[in-house]
């Protein structure tokens, strides 16, 4: 039983996207790109009403997609909020935010 415990807790680690082979936000950028018939990333910033270094960014893997651009990509793309994740890698069946987010500091 210890091995499905640590098969359990290896799984749900896996789950991080620095972790997955598969994740690659320019995919996501680029398809953006093409559907909206745009020439580049800053096109893609006015679109998005995001500065240029924040595509630059994600990009680059120093910022992820968070949940209030990946709707205005729907806003604007009419793409899925699934077909977005899809885009990028993104194959989670669900998205589940840390319970730790949630937890009142105490003060020592």
């Amino acid at each position: 039983m210890p091995t499905q415990m640590t098969t359990q807790f290896e799984n749900q680690d896996s789950n991080r996207l620095s972790d997955q082979v598969a994740y690659d936000p320019n995919n996501l950028l680029d398809s953006l790109i093409e559907k909206l018939h745009l020439k580049n990333d800053a096109a893609l910033s006015r679109a998005l009403e995001v500065a240029p270094p924040v595509i630059s960014k994600i990009r680059h893997r120093r910022l992820p997609v968070g949940a209030s651009l990946l709707i205005r990509m729907h806003e604007v793309s009419n793409l899925s909020i699934r077909e977005l994740r899809v885009l990028m890698g993104d194959r989670r069946e669900k998205f589940r935010i840390s319970d730790k987010q949630f937890k009142p500091k105490h003060n020592a």
